[in-house]
């Protein structure tokens, strides 16, 4: 199971969520991307990456989805004693979409602090993709490695980004919800300006 999530899907009005929010993916020109520059663009990567609308499904084998983030106080793991087991989806216990049930159409505004739903089965991120509360050069060195990033160059993250609905939540997260920093187009732009400088890491 080797894929990469970080996480989402759209929430605005009465938006169909199948649809998505559109992503150019436009990579910038080979050689025009310095070490610097691609340093600084994961730097805002990892900001994302580490925000609680993404880190929170990252985790590992313990299969415990976190709360964490300015309105949760001291992040612990997600409540109801929820696990979502190595399907990561909670098939042995009781699945995530119990509560974050797929849903096309959105209904307005959700109840502050309501489970997010989207146009896909909600599920963690595969072990491979943990990060919760790891560094930045953790995590910067995990996503280049093909053998934990699901095989992808950096063209194939940013596409995954431009199609996991789950995701695109993370910028439209609902009442109550901080949303990721930036936006979905500058995140993926931070990508290519990444990839193509490199994807260099603070360690090298």
């Amino acid at each position: 199971m080797k894929y990469l999530m970080i996480l989402a899907a759209s929430l605005i009005g009465t938006q169909a969520f199948a649809a998505g929010e559109t992503v150019e993916i436009n990579p910038p020109a080979e050689g025009s991307i310095s070490t610097e520059d691609a340093l600084a663009a994961w730097d805002r990567i990892y900001e994302v990456a580490s925000h609680p609308r993404c880190s929170n499904c990252h985790v590992g084998p313990s299969n415990l989805p976190m709360w964490s983030g300015p309105s949760y106080g001291k992040a612990r793991p997600h409540g109801m004693n929820i696990n979502a087991g190595e399907s990561r989806v909670g098939a042995e216990f009781v699945q995530c979409s119990t509560c974050h049930a797929y849903r096309e159409i959105a209904t307005g505004d959700r109840l502050e602090h309501s489970a997010p739903q989207v146009a896909m089965d909600w599920r963690l991120a595969p072990v491979e993709a943990e990060w919760f509360g790891k560094s930045s050069v953790e995590v910067c060195n995990q996503l280049r490695n093909p053998e934990l990033n699901g095989d992808r160059d950096y063209l194939a993250i940013a596409s995954h980004l431009d199609h996991d609905l789950i995701l695109h939540w993370a910028w439209n997260p609902g009442a109550g919800r901080e949303p990721a920093p930036y936006s979905l187009q500058e995140h993926v732009n931070d990508v290519l300006a990444w990839g193509v400088g490199g994807m260099p890491c603070a360690n090298d």
